[in-house]
């Protein structure tokens, strides 16, 4: 269960997003940060939460890559709206990560395996997000979403020894789907 600083954390962030939205609602191009093909694969990782993790990561890693692209190409036209636009889609993918990491934490499933790979990479992510100039534009687009990376990177952070504790005491059945989907072990 998220303790209140986390949930304060959340509500502050979201009050952020409703005043980032109503100030950039007018005139802006309107895209969706998921494609229909990434859905699909979120769905098809569902009975894995191991591996939707992975597919989590890399949709996120891929928004992160387009912002490299744009940082290297600095005369490219709609510069500005691009990163802040790609600025946006990690913010709004690590939030809705951060629910189904919560979802998988309550529910102890076995996400050992990729959770030290995924703080690594919320660390480039952090490094990659700080990259562009300071721009008036998008400031408040990426601190939003500097938070929300810190903030799920923390709890992944204290996730990895409280799974490493738990599964030492409660080994996962060798024959349990990956994940441990339809075994919800209760203390």
């Amino acid at each position: 269960m998220p303790n209140k600083k986390i949930v304060a954390k959340r509500v502050l962030r979201i009050c952020g997003w409703i005043a980032l939205c109503a100030l950039s609602a007018h005139g802006q191009r309107h895209s969706t940060a998921i494609s229909e093909a990434e859905e699909e694969k979120i769905r098809d990782a569902a009975a894995d939460p191991a591996h939707r993790v992975v597919v989590f990561q890399e949709i996120i890693e891929a928004r992160v890559q387009r912002m490299q692209s744009i940082l290297a190409d600095k005369r490219a036209q709609g510069r500005r709206e691009d990163l802040k636009q790609n600025m946006e889609d990690i913010s709004g993918l690590v939030d809705e990560f951060e629910d189904n990491l919560e979802e998988y934490d309550k529910a102890h499933r076995d996400l050992r395996k990729p959770l030290p790979k995924l703080v690594t990479a919320m660390e480039r992510w952090e490094s990659v997000l700080k990259q562009p100039p300071v721009d008036e534009s998008y400031e408040l687009t990426r601190k939003l979403a500097l938070e929300t990376v810190a903030d799920v990177k923390a709890e992944v952070t204290e996730m990895i020894p409280a799974q490493a504790a738990y599964f030492k005491a409660h080994p996962p059945d060798k024959n349990a789907n990956p994940g441990g989907v339809g075994e919800i072990h209760h203390e």
